[in-house]
């Protein structure tokens, strides 16, 4: 894998992850579904909306409650308000007709009822009126159409009787459906029902008619029955049926009634019929755009309203009221039916519900009418309170709005880049801790534009992009700086001192591709080994002739000689590589019998001009102690040769012992890896302070370390004691360089001691018996 492509990684991390979560917010049904991430997006729900209510929200001053209540059970079972009211669970329905009468004498300007009707019970005893006696069903009813402002509760599985529906102002749905974790979180907008004709729906009892499934034909209806098979009923033309068909009882005057098998209702939140009543909106014109995710109501008066809702009808339910929050008007339902009876008896009773939009709903326990269940702000909570937050949220115009998909995507998007930026461009640690302040900032921001505007936008998915690709970059780092560091001991390990290695490695902003740096470069050429070589060479084919070899002999021979003198460079250039690594230096190259290398990069040295100078100082003597080791096995060899002579046979050959020119030059260069991944890459540095090392090694002559003068002005302000055994050359001119240069040769030898560490006293001179030997020779090569 090539740099450009490792560069692409991290952009396809990125887009992966984020392509990812986007692809996934968009399959995963929007909170509603029992999968992982909706289950956590409902958890971060439910708190943003236990936060907004430490705000307290705003709420209308016109919402009331009256509560069925385990007090009013006990009061009816034992007859303590009235004893014509004694009765059990199964109250009579006059009872909710006092309750209507009582509100609207109060100036109720709507009532709710979360309180199904069932069908018609004649069994309950008529009550006494001033005109006679009424059935408790037809008291209620009467009740309800004069007070003109009562919606009652229907749901699929119970309908009013045609009698209540007939006398209610309207009907409002109280069908409830959780989400899969048991809260309640949404309502329905509104459902369409099928309303049976009732002998239909009798016989559905009796034979177990499955209405639900019923398909519909241009002539007839096929109900599926529970035993597996059908039931057909016969439609005329005009789509009505005969009920005698379904009672086999024929009409007595012998005239045939036809009738609709089924009415088609719409009914609507029983919240929302409520406040539309008192906000004048008008249902049946409501303009019904799930596509594109509302319902718009709009009223005589101008007024309208927007509901967000989901491709299946249903909003979010703002609770912002719980039972018991003192913004709300409560009373027992004893109480209203108590002020009733005083009313009638001409008593002036207080009205607290003037103006108000009245729910009445259960919070009895222990029996089937009440009506329990988680919220997002309560575990265990009565739901009838849905209703009046319902009803709360058309009258402050204020809904909860989720966002949209696009906006979702952008959401992701901008997370997962934002995690990307800083994790690519800061340390791993101060990455992990800006990422979690982006997390942080965005779950806050969340939450302002939750309490502050009502709008729900994702918490996990977004969250989730950020991290993930957090992680993921994380990951190719530690992946791609293990590679990295794998090739910089590939390219560095035979180049530079292991210290120096290590330096790379903890180095954050390394440049290997080019960059512009203070070098000081270092030239070391073995002077003499062309004319070994030369002279090698000649005498080898002198001995071959005098020997008389064939081709093959000469040359396995021509190879041993070859081999020696290979043996004899690298003995040499090993000397000198040793000591530059020794001094953290960057070997070059080998030129033939010269050796290049610089200071001061890849890895910054603050002392790179001195550290230069040492290991050339180092490199002569290892080289002249090499020479030393030479000389005397110089010596056995002339005894071992003496011994051979006296035996005839060839004479073991003399070890040449070669010197040392170096030249060094300090300024700023272009330093990178030359090459290709392919053919193979050169750390290494040109320009035109690296010629003048090399011009300067080649003046050098033998055994003589020169400096150019910027490499001086380094060591008078890096090491001055060394600085003052410098000897000044004559100025000069070097190919290439048109002007004469001041040029300066190190001392070297070891009567002369340098400062090799700083933390050592000042060096002793050289002795100026020792400068005037050298300022002498100099003259002479000069």
């Amino acid at each position: 894998m090539n740099l450009k492509s490792l560069k692409l990684v991290p952009l396809l991390i990125c887009g992966g992850v984020i392509g990812f979560i986007c692809l996934t917010q968009s399959l995963l049904s929007r909170f509603g579904s029992a999968q992982f991430f909706p289950r956590l997006e409902w958890m971060t729900y439910d708190w943003r909306l236990r936060m907004a209510n430490h705000f307290e929200p705003p709420v209308s001053d016109k919402l009331a409650f009256v509560f069925v209540g385990d007090d009013a059970i006990n009061l009816f079972s034992q007859g303590k308000l009235n004893t014509n009211l004694m009765f059990g669970l199964k109250w009579p329905r006059h009872v909710y007709g006092r309750l209507v009468r009582e509100l609207k004498a109060q100036g109720a300007n709507g009532v709710g009822m979360d309180i199904l009707f069932g069908d018609l019970r004649p069994d309950h005893p008529p009550i006494k009126m001033p005109n006679g006696s009424m059935t408790s069903d037809r008291f209620f009813a009467e009740e309800l159409k004069q007070a003109g402002n009562v919606v009652i509760g229907a749901t699929k599985e119970v309908m009013p009787p045609p009698l209540f529906r007939g006398s209610a102002a309207a009907l409002g749905g109280i069908s409830q459906e959780r989400d899969p974790d048991g809260i309640l979180r949404r309502a329905r907008a509104f459902q369409d029902y099928k309303i049976w004709h009732p002998e239909i729906q009798r016989e559905s009892w009796l034979a177990g008619w499955d209405l639900a499934n019923a398909l519909i034909q241009s002539n007839r209806i096929r109900f599926p029955t529970r035993d597996g098979g059908s039931a057909l009923l016969s439609l005329n033309s005009d789509g009505l049926f005969d009920p005698s068909e379904i009672s086999k009882v024929q009409p007595a005057n012998g005239i045939v009634r036809l009738a609709k098998a089924f009415e088609e209702m719409r009914i609507w939140h029983l919240g929302i019929v409520l406040a539309a009543r008192e906000l004048n909106l008008d249902l049946d014109k409501a303009i019904i755009a799930l596509e594109k995710g509302q319902i718009i109501l709009t009223g005589t008066n101008g007024l309208s309203r927007i509901i967000p809702v989901d491709p299946g009808g249903q909003f979010l339910i703002d609770w912002r009221l719980p039972l018991g929050d003192k913004r709300l008007t409560s009373e027992a339902f004893e109480s209203i039916i108590s002020k009733d009876l005083e009313r009638q008896l001409g008593s002036n009773t207080p009205a607290r519900f003037v103006g108000k939009l009245v729910l009445a709903g259960s919070t009895a326990t222990g029996n089937d009418l009440g009506d329990r269940g988680a919220t997002p702000l309560e575990k265990d909570a009565f739901l009838t309170s849905n209703y009046w937050n319902v009803v709360n949220s058309m009258l402050v115009g204020q809904f909860i709005q989720p966002s949209s998909l696009f906006l979702d995507w952008v959401l992701i998007s901008l997370m997962g880049l934002g995690a990307a930026a800083l994790t690519w461009r800061l340390r791993a640690i101060w990455a992990s801790f800006m990422v979690a302040l982006l997390v942080l900032a965005s779950v806050l921001l969340g939450l302002f534009v939750f309490v502050r505007y009502r709008w729900a936008w994702p918490m996990v998915m977004p969250v989730s992009a950020c991290l993930l690709t957090h992680v993921g970059l994380l990951t190719y780092q530690t992946f791609f700086e293990q590679n990295e560091r794998h090739r910089i001991k590939t390219i560095f390990a035979k180049l530079v001192s292991p210290h120096v290695v290590n330096e790379l490695l903890r180095a954050k902003n390394l440049s290997l591709i080019g960059s512009r740096a203070e070098v000081t470069v270092f030239f070391a050429d073995i002077r003499g080994f062309t004319a070994l070589t030369d002279r090698s060479h000649a005498q080898a084919e002198e001995y071959v002739r005098a020997n008389r070899f064939g081709e093959a002999e000469a040359k396995v021979y021509f190879d041993q000689q070859a081999q020696v003198m290979i043996h004899t460079v690298n003995e040499y250039l090993g000397r000198i590589a040793d000591v530059i690594k020794k001094h953290e230096g960057t070997l070059d190259k080998y030129i033939g019998d010269c050796v290049m290398a610089f200071w001061g990069a890849p890895a910054a040295h603050p002392q790179h001009a001195l550290a230069c100078v040492r290991a050339a100082i180092d490199a002569q003597r290892s080289i002249d102690s090499l020479n030393q080791q030479r000389a005397a096995r110089n010596k056995v060899r002339e005894q071992e040769n003496l011994r051979l002579a006296a035996t005839g046979q060839p004479a073991l050959p003399m070890l040449d012992l070669l010197t040392l020119g170096t030249g060094i030059n300090t300024g700023v260069v272009t330093v990178g890896l030359m090459g290709s991944d392919e053919h193979g890459l050169n750390y290494t540095v040109f320009g035109r302070e690296v010629n003048l090392a090399s011009r300067l090694e080649g003046h050098s002559g033998r055994g003589r370390i020169v400096i150019s003068e910027a490499t001086h002005r380094e060591l008078q302000r890096e090491a001055k004691a060394l600085a003052a055994t410098c000897i000044a050359l004559p100025s000069t001119t070097l190919k290439g360089f048109g002007s004469s240069l001041k040029i300066f040769e190190i001392p070297w030898q070891a009567s002369v001691r340098h400062e090799l560490n700083p933390k050592e006293r000042c060096p002793e001179l050289i002795s100026e018996t020792t400068l005037t030997d050298r300022r002498a020779h100099n003259a002479q090569v000069g």
